[in-house]
């Protein structure tokens, strides 16, 4: 595929094997082609790890974040359970939004290794004791048995995997945190984004197979009590219908 925008004439021509067209560089079809082009290349930029929340770097695209925030204020989930910790951004981002609105018992961040300075940032935050760490392999049985100590019962819980991306780790993980989503809640998987930056230099042909949205799909299929449904727009006045995201099929719902 080949494009080529134009902003004198203000066309957009896409040059491919199914045929050439020309656009409207306005046109909300010239936008699909420009947005999509845009999240590989600032993909390939590193351009989300340019944010930080409340001082601690986030590693996500803002849009994503923003989503979120908006299925946590309306789900209000009692916990939040999150695979991969990094920096921690992302647990005081959760922990904020509930304290913001006064509601919600704690925020539970799990990583396989959580390294000095990033825990010790953590537990200083302001925040800390809304987030609980708990270091070990994900999926394994002692981790999965201190996760489900921490969710008291009759929680209701929101989990996001954001640790080891490969296809075989998201599946053991939406298979192993899947029982604590409640319903009406969901699993996200993010970062499906790799199977579309496979082709850049950043990234590894592999992955067209070896990511987090072929693994909820399949997850989807043998497992009917989770659809894959994307939160709905509580406000839209344009003729937008789709995220701008870096974790397409990510959201897999709860439904019974």
């Amino acid at each position: 595929m080949k494009i080529v925008i134009d902003d004198v004439t203000k066309t957009l021509e896409l040059f491919s094997k199914d045929g050439d067209v020309k656009l409207d560089l306005y046109s909300l079809e010239a936008y699909r082609l420009i947005a999509k082009l845009w999240m590989k290349t600032s993909w390939n930029q590193k351009y989300p790890y340019t944010f930080t929340w409340m001082g601690r770097p986030v590693i996500q695209h803002p849009e994503d974040m923003l989503r979120l925030q908006e299925v946590i204020y309306n789900l209000r989930p009692d916990v939040i359970v999150e695979t991969g910790v990094a920096h921690g951004g992302s647990l005081i981002f959760y922990a904020s939004l509930m304290k913001c609105m006064g509601y919600g018992k704690k925020v539970i961040g799990v990583d396989v290794e959580i390294r000095k300075p990033n825990r010790d940032a953590i537990e200083s935050h302001e925040l800390s004791p809304m987030i609980t760490l708990i270091e070990g392999d994900s999926v394994s049985s002692e981790t999965l048995s201190r996760v489900s100590k921490e969710t008291p019962p009759g929680s209701k819980v929101l989990v996001i995997l954001d640790s080891d991306h490969s296809y075989a780790h998201v599946m053991k993980e939406l298979i192993a945190y899947s029982p604590l989503v409640s319903v009406d809640s969901y699993i996200v998987s993010t970062d499906g984004i790799m199977r579309e930056v496979a082709d850049v230099p950043r990234g590894k042909p592999g992955w067209i197979q070896d990511n987090p949205a072929n693994a909820a799909e399949d997850f989807s299929k043998s497992n009917p009590q989770f659809i894959i449904e994307e939160p709905a727009w509580k406000f839209n006045e344009s003729n937008l219908s789709q995220n701008l995201t870096a974790w397409p099929s990510a959201w897999l719902k709860r439904v019974s």
